[in-house]
């Protein structure tokens, strides 16, 4: 037990606001076979604040790549990116982990300093759709192989798993805090409100206008709340908002803000965007609505107070997500 307790990991997950969400449990699977353990976590730095959520999370190494890319000719910018390989390198890990396999998580990887007997574990083959790159391999001692239909949350679990020589046979355990006793953001009403995270970055994920008009109307009177991240969001927004007496639109949020209203909220309904997980996550009641990806990469399937309609190409109707959010409004 004495070397568990000083058993050292490094987690390399550092975007996208979703995928980093689902790469959360593996913090709570190491830390239940070896309670002793630290983990540190190479993250995007626009992401280091969700990843500071969870308590367990030792230390935070921020990669700040989009950033960089802008003024890469820039002294100051250099000396930035030498700064995040030192501190990068300041620690000996026993284990490495790269969920993401990419040639830059691949490159943190290699840059990383595991004990003599340490290893650096990575994906052997990426899930269906997703942006895998064989050079990441280059930098494992142990490439894992997993079913190309691997859930987004079991994918980093079961390469830990793997590596670590535990079975994966609970449900995940993000580490995030309750609702209860955090802090609400005052822009909040203070009663209970839905949320539709209706935005996202592609077209054809979206769920149809006249429908979430139509959910809204359903809701009401309970006030409806209405995110957005661009300005092309919030003109979608401020239209639903005109249509619905009980709809707000919200101010241009932070994403820690944004992550408040998904965590606090009595509803939330939205499509297949990171959002939308975070409150699944949270385990806030939740209809997860997929219009042009697959469900079951990344559906919410840890808790009977989610509820995942559509699918690649199939969007559910109104009156099916009508019926899921006032069933999960009348049992959760």
């Amino acid at each position: 037990m004495g070397e568990e307790k000083r058993l050292k990991i490094l987690l390399v997950r550092v975007s996208s606001l979703g995928d980093v969400l689902h790469n959360l449990p593996m913090v709570a699977d190491i830390l239940r076979r070896h309670p002793g353990a630290t983990i540190d976590w190479v993250v995007e730095e626009g992401y280091q604040s969700l990843v500071r959520l969870h308590p367990q999370v030792r230390k935070i190494i921020p990669w700040a790549l989009r950033r960089w890319r802008k003024s890469l000719g820039k002294l100051e910018t250099r000396a930035e990116i030498k700064g995040f390989f030192r501190t990068l390198r300041e620690e000996e890990y026993d284990y490495v982990f790269d969920t993401q396999g990419l040639l830059k998580t691949g490159i943190i990887m290699g840059a990383a300093r595991v004990r003599r007997g340490g290893k650096k574990v990575g994906l052997a083959n990426g899930s269906e759709g997703s942006g895998y790159e064989g050079i990441s391999r280059f930098f494992h001692t142990d490439s894992i192989p997993l079913d190309p239909r691997t859930h987004a949350v079991a994918r980093g679990r079961m390469v830990a798993g793997a590596a670590l020589g535990y079975p994966i046979n609970t449900a995940p355990d993000f580490g995030l805090p309750a609702p209860q006793g955090a802090q609400r953001p005052a822009f909040l009403p203070p009663d209970d409100y839905a949320v539709f995270f209706h935005g996202t970055a592609r077209d054809a994920k979206k769920w149809p206008h006249a429908d979430w008009i139509a959910l809204g109307q359903a809701l009401a009177p309970m006030p409806v709340l209405l995110p957005w991240g661009s300005q092309s969001e919030l003109e979608d927004a401020q239209s639903l908002a005109s249509a619905l007496p009980n709809a707000r639109v919200l101010p241009k949020l932070s994403m820690m803000d944004a992550v408040g209203v998904a965590q606090h909220a009595r509803l939330a309904v939205g499509v297949d965007t990171g959002l939308t997980h975070i409150a699944a996550a949270f385990v806030r009641p939740t209809v997860e609505i997929y219009c042009d990806s697959p469900k079951w990469k990344t559906e919410g399937n840890w808790s009977d107070r989610i509820v995942n309609l559509g699918d690649m190409g199939m969007p559910p109707s109104a009156p099916e997500v009508i019926a899921a959010a006032r069933r999960l409004l009348e049992t959760s």
